[in-house]
């Protein structure tokens, strides 16, 4: 698969909406241990991926593999209870292809978020990052190939991938709630390895504040499909490259379930705020 095909979006919708007859105007993507806030969703319908047609399987340790449907801070929602990486062999147009079929459900706004490594040295294990912009190093594109303009625009802006007044709701929830969340920005590599002290220090140079191995690719998609998007990083190991430690992925597990409660926190209590 290259690029998206409209009658594959429409057959997945089709599929989903057989199982669920809600219209939810916000998608939640869920990553690496954080998904716990699938639990606070009053769900109406929970969809194994192997039932929805044209996606993948999750294979990433944490990542149940499901969509979560239903009601969370009185607004209908979509959540991916696990999502889809290029290191596990897929193509982009597969990894970005459940953003299609949020958007034809009737998603107005995405929620992406990820674990990540912290680059910036006022940054701490456990915070969090609000996503402010991105550095694509991943050496690929979910955009390249013919372009329905069904789906979206040939050549779409991303003078604001990511939702100026979303993010500045975050951060003044974050405030209120007095936890501690940083603007930042994000840089996308393809993995699955981690990165060598002269790559740290190279990205940091590039102006990156986290990096991982996610999130770029599907943020994209989302911005030409209209959608506005919040992004967040948990930051679960720090990356400066004179005091680099080895990781075990139990470790990067541990930190994103502590810090969870804090994104939940957040995300809720946006989704209280955001009208409609």
């Amino acid at each position: 698969m290259l690029s998206h095909r409209w009658e594959d979006v429409q057959e997945a919708t089709f599929a989903v909406r057989a199982c669920w007859s809600g219209v939810p105007s916000v998608g939640i993507i869920l990553g690496t241990g954080l998904g716990g806030l699938a639990a606070e969703i009053a769900t109406e319908a929970a969809i194994p991926y192997p039932e929805v047609p044209h996606f993948p399987a999750s294979t990433v340790e944490s990542h149940r593999g499901q969509l979560v449907c239903g009601r969370l801070a009185d607004k209908t929602v979509v959540a991916m209870e696990g999502r889809f990486h290029l290191y596990e062999g897929y193509t982009p147009a597969q990894v970005t292809f459940p953003i299609r079929v949020l958007k034809e459900l009737g998603c107005r706004i995405l929620i992406v978020s990820n674990a990540s490594g912290g680059m910036n040295p006022l940054h701490q294990k456990g915070d969090l990052v609000v996503i402010d912009d991105h550095v694509n190093l991943m050496g690929v594109n979910p955009l390249i190939g013919p372009n329905d303009e069904r789906l979206g625009p040939r050549f779409p802006d991303l003078i604001e991938p990511y939702d100026r007044s979303l993010q500045d709701l975050a951060l003044r929830v974050a405030l209120e709630a007095n936890i501690v969340a940083h603007r930042g920005v994000y840089v996308g590599v393809i993995g699955p390895n981690l990165e060598t002290r002269a790559e740290y220090r190279l990205l940091r140079a590039l102006g990156a504040d986290v990096v991982g191995m996610s999130t770029v690719p599907e943020v994209l998609v989302a911005v030409h499909a209209g959608l506005r998007v919040l992004g967040f990083s948990i930051i679960t190991d720090r990356c400066l490259p004179d005091a680099l430690e080895p990781l075990k992925i139990e470790q990067v597990l541990a930190v994103a379930r502590e810090a969870q409660g804090k994104l939940r926190t957040i995300v809720t209590r946006v989704l209280e705020k955001l009208e409609g």
